[in-house]
């Protein structure tokens, strides 16, 4: 029996179990797989495993000890027959689904503050400009300890986020603690539409290079941020630019495209997708930009550049047209649509495959099946990082460090590039090893800076903050670390910090 036949075969299973829900089993029992150009192999084939799977629904309704909870099965059934087909076919239940939509939207409806976990609780390490928050006068380091009435001490910061988000207009409040202030704050915030930005941040390195940090994804507004963030730089005197795509999970096709566009020639191709159905059809996309930016380049890649962002990176790679700098890429090269299921639940099912200008295939193997293999073991294998800063180191040829089978690709500079695995990066540059001990670093430097930043470290009470300018650029002076500094840090540390 065709592999094709036997995905609709079991699908049509599965839809057959979500309505025996609300149906009664002698009506599922009676559902057939019908189609048309099934051959009698099919069609014997296809029998067999309704009859299979009937027979294992029938045994668990009559034989199990307890309640049955048929919306969890199907759910667990959809995801299992994904889990056949590769990594990134997924399901999605009405909640994550909602989520995976207003990711893809650039805005979704709460306050406004990117928060992390800290040894005693979810900190707020940044406002967005313009939100509810910030007109509530949240600011950097404000503890969160209620939400709503409930005790957040101990949550996550996806516990805090999920009970921060929900519907526009609809209040939610907020119990914060603030560096230095002994009494915490009580706070009412209406939740509104906060975006989601594809570039957190940009600004001036040295007097002449520009940094534009798009780890975001790729989303609607990716491509008119990066023109906003050039145009703003070059103002500031920017005459060569860093392009951050470090730690971008990737996004939308055509948003990829148009950044990339931003840096090639018209008609200069970019990527490739090879597919089998109509949300895919083979086809190759071109640089549609009319003058595009000629300053010197270099894009940043680590480990966790994935999709979209590989796209940009393999494009600006195969043309020349900058020098990628990092690790090697995620290495994600399928293509996924995502389809809506009844009841605000959704998939995103992979359609195509993506391939750089000269061919390359970005996705790297899958065929063990072990989502182990495909994450942590990825991870592990990547992770063999420098225990001490080291120079960055060209790759004059990029190895092929993907097997013997890995197919060989030569640009028109005459430089070899393997494919099957993500971006090799034309120069290596890992970060350095992350240790107990410098955890410990991070860790006491966040506490310090909260208090530096609200004037409570003795006789640096001028690093204190009393507003965010978000349209300030940052330069090098405005915050200088100097000796007086460091040495107010290791008392700091000494003092509170003791373990």
């Amino acid at each position: 029996m065709t592999r094709k036949f036997t995905i609709v075969a079991i699908f049509v299973i599965v839809a057959a179990t979500v309505a025996g829900g609300v149906r009664s089993r002698s009506s599922r029992r009676h559902l057939t797989i019908v189609n048309s150009s099934q051959t009698t192999e099919d069609k014997y084939e296809a029998d067999k495993i309704e009859a299979d799977y009937r027979e294992a629904i029938s045994t668990v309704e009559d034989r199990y000890a307890g309640e049955i909870d048929y919306e969890k099965a199907t759910q667990a059934a959809i995801q299992g027959m994904l889990f056949t087909l590769d990594p990134h076919s997924v399901y999605f239940p009405s909640v994550e689904f909602k989520k995976l939509k207003e990711d893809q939207s650039s805005s979704f409806y709460g306050i406004g503050v990117q928060i992390q976990r800290h040894d005693d609780g979810v900190y707020i390490t940044s406002v967005v400009d313009g939100t509810p928050a910030s007109r509530a006068g949240l600011r950097y380091g404000d503890r969160i300890l209620e939400v709503d009435g409930k005790d957040a001490r101990d949550w996550s910061s996806d516990e805090v986020s999920k009970n921060v988000r929900g519907d526009r207009l609809k209040p939610v409040q907020l119990k914060v603690e603030r560096a230095g202030e002994e009494i915490a704050t009580d706070v009412k915030i209406l939740r509104d539409a906060v975006p989601l930005p594809s570039i957190r941040v940009s600004f001036m390195i040295t007097p002449t290079t520009g940094y534009i940090g798009l780890v975001g994804g790729f989303q609607h507004t990716s491509d008119d941020e990066l023109r906003d963030a050039i145009t703003a730089l070059k103002k500031l005197g920017m005459r060569q630019l860093a392009l951050d795509l470090r730690n971008n999970p990737g996004g939308l096709l055509d948003q990829a495209i148009d950044v990339a566009s931003e840096f090639l020639p018209r008609d200069n191709a970019i990527v490739s997708v090879k597919g089998r159905s109509e949300y895919h059809e083979p086809a190759v996309y071109k640089s549609n930009g009319s003058d595009p930016e000629d300053v010197p380049l270099v894009v940043l890649i680590n480990r966790n550049t994935a999709s979209a962002s590989e796209i940009v990176a393999g494009a600006i790679q195969d043309h020349g047209r900058g020098l990628v700098v990092g690790e090697t890429s995620f290495g994600k090269g399928l293509v996924q649509h995502v389809f809506q299921l009844p009841y605000n639940t959704g998939l995103t099912l992979t359609t195509a495959r993506y391939y750089t200008p000269y061919g390359r295939s970005l996705q790297r193997d899958y065929s063990s099946g072990s989502l182990y293999d495909y994450y942590v073991r990825h991870e592990q294998n990547d992770n063999q990082q420098p225990t001490q800063p080291g120079q960055p180191s060209p790759n004059e040829q990029i190895p092929q460090s993907r097997g013997s089978n890995s197919p060989a690709y030569r640009t028109a500079a005459g430089r070899v590039f393997y494919g099957g695995g993500g971006i090799t990066p034309d120069i290596e540059a890992r970060p350095l090893t992350a240790t107990f001990a410098r955890g410990r670093i991070i860790e006491a430097a966040f506490y310090f800076n909260r208090q530096l930043t609200t004037g409570k470290i003795a006789g640096l009470e001028s690093y204190r903050v009393d507003k965010v300018d978000y349209a300030h650029s940052p330069k090098p002076t405005d915050y200088a670390i100097t000796d007086r500094v460091l040495d107010a840090f290791r008392n700091y540390v000494r003092k509170e910090q003791p373990r």
